[in-house]
């Protein structure tokens, strides 16, 4: 388990180069250039992410991740100080700095079989076709904004794999920026409850998505610095999952904030994934660490029931668990039950695929794309079986592939990150959870375990190899011994 590392603003020039896209942002927000926002924030993201990615990798991951996680509130704050538009540029942020990792996978795809990247060729060559099919049967625009949602995912992952020599550093760097993620969005998630900013209410007005609440106090479901209630969901639950692996003081004010902003999501397709990864982690390790994790567990419920139970979250929170034991009255589950009803039989018979861009339309003038509540079909409309058998393929080789490890026993972080790929994973019957950050968490997180593999394989040979050398100087040392007694004698 790692322990919480005081902060540093060290190397210089790579800070430097942060602190000067925060400034920029927060100056031009103040000063309600929207307009010259939209336009600079990608440029100057995109360039600030070239710059780390070349000098400082791990300082570029966090950076990365931290865009995913804030952008979303940035655009809402430009549009409240300007105008409401939509599509906003300030959104590709993440995805245009997450997309500099497209230069590892050119480079180093050749050789990626070889090293065990099955997987990700795969992924890749499935997306290739749904992007071709795209461009044909859609249009260019909708086929690249498609191309980015599914790519990306894939790209991260495939970096985080190449890249495992670095293992060490980057599973630190992601224990920190999540614990810090953690904390901020889950203080502005419970601000954003009981408040209901009005950059919030100006934008859930506009955006007309009138499943995440009433634009009131007391009234919003809980989306947070994020785009949505959904992504901001599947984030806290990769957060809270890796607070088991953290020591650092900041864990319990974190964990008090992440949980409750988790609860008001009132997301039970993520409460579920949360407990079948805790499972998932508890069960792959030793019995010390088990206890440590009950322990936490423990810690954690007394921090964090009693705030459940008090107004203005006890009724909400209540109400929705008690969900669970109804589900055949259930408005949502019989909305999903009617979706697979009527579309399952259309999408199995889809054979090229409608192609990756299908799901945009443009509606009064904006790009708006249709929410498919199956990650399942939409692989089927999209890329049709032959996209779908390869891309599949992929997911179930990484996942078979993450259960033949056997250093997941002791390496608590590793069997966490195979945790939340998995939780992660099993939403795609109720939901597209291969889009978007929700599939970075599902192939970055499985990429970084299958890292995780070759980084203790290597240190393994290097231990062996170091055993053998010392023996052979053992053996030399004794013969040497033996020619001077035999010498003397």
């Amino acid at each position: 388990m790692t322990k919480g590392i005081p902060i540093k603003l060290e190397p210089a020039p790579a800070w430097t180069a942060i602190l000067l896209f925060v400034v920029i942002t927060i100056l031009g927000i103040i000063a309600g250039a929207g307009s010259i926002l939209r336009i600079l924030l990608p440029v100057v993201g995109f360039a600030v992410g070239l710059f780390l990615y070349r000098r400082y990798p791990v300082l570029y991951l966090g950076f990365m991740w931290w865009l995913w996680f804030l952008m979303p509130l940035v655009r809402r704050l430009i549009d409240y100080r300007s105008n409401w538009v939509n599509p906003s540029p300030v959104l590709l942020v993440a995805p245009i700095v997450t997309w500099i990792t497209v230069d590892t996978f050119l480079k180093y795809l050749p050789r990626a079989y070889k090293q065990g990247g099955l997987p990700f060729i795969l992924g890749f060559t499935s997306i290739l076709y749904g992007f071709i099919i795209g461009l044909i049967k859609s249009t260019p625009i909708f086929a690249i904004r498609g191309l980015i949602d599914w790519f990306t995912p894939i790209l991260l992952g495939f970096y985080l794999f190449i890249n495992w020599r670095d293992y060490p550093r980057y599973r630190d760097n992601i224990q920190r920026t999540f614990l810090w993620g953690v904390l901020v969005m889950g203080v502005y998630g419970i601000v954003q409850y009981v408040i209901a900013p009005e950059w919030d209410r100006f934008w859930l007005i506009n955006a007309r998505m009138f499943s995440m609440g009433n634009p009131e106090p007391f009234g919003i479901r809980l989306w947070s610095t994020m785009n949505s209630t959904g992504p901001f969901a599947a984030t806290m639950m990769v957060g809270l999952l890796l607070l088991f692996n953290n020591n650092s003081p900041l864990r319990i004010p974190a964990s008090i904030a992440g949980y409750l902003s988790f609860l008001l999501t009132l997301s039970r397709t993520m409460w579920a994934s949360w407990f079948f990864g805790l499972a998932s982690l508890t069960s792959s390790l030793k019995p010390k660490i088990q206890m440590r994790i009950i322990i936490s567990i423990l810690v954690m419920a007394m921090c964090i029931v009693p705030l459940t139970t008090i107004e203005p979250f006890s009724e909400v929170i209540g109400s929705r668990l008690a969900t669970f034991s109804d589900l055949g009255n259930d408005h949502s589950a019989e909305v999903r039950q009617q979706i697979y009803e009527e579309s399952l039989g259309k999408a199995l018979s889809m054979v090229l695929g409608n192609g990756i861009g299908n799901t945009f339309t443009i509606e009064q003038g904006e790009i708006r794309s249709v929410v498919i509540d199956s990650g399942i079909l939409d692989m089927f409309f999209t890329l049709g079986w032959f996209g779908t058998l390869p891309y599949m393929s992929g997911l179930l080789l990484l996942v078979y592939s993450v259960f033949q490890y056997p250093e997941i026993r002791r390496d608590s972080f590793m069997s966490t990150a195979r945790a939340i790929g998995l939780s992660n994973l099993i939403g795609l019957p109720i939901g597209s959870a291969m889009l978007g950050v929700g599939g970075c968490y599902i192939w970055g997180f499985l990429g970084l375990t299958m890292a995780a593999h070759k980084y203790h394989q290597h240190q393994n040979k290097l231990s062996s190899e170091m055993e053998s050398i010392a023996e052979v100087n053992t053996a030399k040392d004794k013969n040497y011994e033996n020619f001077l007694i035999n010498g003397t004698d």
